[in-house]
């Protein structure tokens, strides 16, 4: 979300950059490009300072903290009030124009991380609820590769999720969402494979989410991969060995033009 507009390159002003309104003075160029969908990468509110060195910030923005508010350092305005209408504003000027926007969302993990992470909430909370605990529960079952597992199919947990989803849909007029590891969600309390993951067939069937576009990456870092087998009929999916052999293709036929082309 981010980059798009960060570098000087964006030819938008300074202070506009690497924000929701700084992407609004994109579109045209986006237009001109015949776009009509873009995918914002994650835009809930997320832990800035999860990063390997303190002078580095998380830039991608896997990392949640709060599922039902727009990220605050993307906003051009300072004032905590305005940061959900400036999110809005950005939407409609996208539909304004005919490309409709589609979220990536991560429901597989929170910014809290494994036993020897910050406690910001879930933790707190009710830890066995809202996370998969390992055989030991003072560890953290990791099927998402960061450190904790969201308990998705535990029932306060799947009414987060829904009630999340059906803000950005109702409130912020957003078109669709691409489920970062989403075969998470199709594991049980224990992490086992369920057949029928209440939460990935309430999201489908939803009275107000179905006409949303939903998009699963279809794998996690559990040995999970479910391409052509995403539970559901209306789950569209992305395909992770597809794409790999794509970009392996064409770094093949740079790398032979740039032979056959000298400078």
């Amino acid at each position: 979300m981010k980059g798009f507009t960060q570098h000087p390159n964006s030819e938008i002003g300074e202070d506009m950059r690497g924000t929701y309104t700084g992407l609004v003075e994109k579109i045209p160029y986006l237009k001109d490009l015949g776009i009509t969908s873009v995918e914002l990468m994650p835009v809930f509110q997320f832990d800035e300072t999860e990063a390997h060195s303190p002078e580095l910030k998380n830039y991608w923005g896997y990392s949640p903290l709060a599922f039902f508010a727009p990220h605050s350092s993307y906003c051009y305005c300072d004032e905590p009030q305005v940061i959900a209408d400036e999110f809005r504003d950005m939407v409609k000027a996208f539909h304004k124009a005919g490309i409709e926007v589609i979220l990536d969302v991560v429901f597989n993990h929170t910014s809290e991380g494994n036993q020897a992470g910050p406690v910001f909430s879930f933790k707190g909370l009710e830890n066995s609820f809202y996370y998969i605990l390992a055989g030991n529960p003072e560890y953290f079952a990791d099927f998402s590769g960061c450190g904790n597992t969201l308990n998705t199919n535990q029932y306060i947990v799947r009414r987060l999720i829904i009630d999340s989803l059906k803000r950005w849909v109702t409130e912020m007029h957003v078109d669709g969402f691409r489920f970062d590891l989403a075969s998470v969600m199709s594991r049980d309390e224990h992490g086992n494979p369920m057949d029928n993951p209440p939460i990935l067939w309430e999201i489908e069937s939803h009275p107000v989410l179905s006409r949303a576009k939903i998009i699963a990456e279809a794998w996690d870092t559990g040995g999970l991969y479910q391409v052509g087998s995403f539970i559901g009929d209306k789950w569209a999916e992305w395909n992770g060995k597809y794409r790999d052999n794509i970009r392996k293709f064409c770094g093949a036929i740079m790398g032979w033009r740039n032979r056959s082309h000298p400078a």
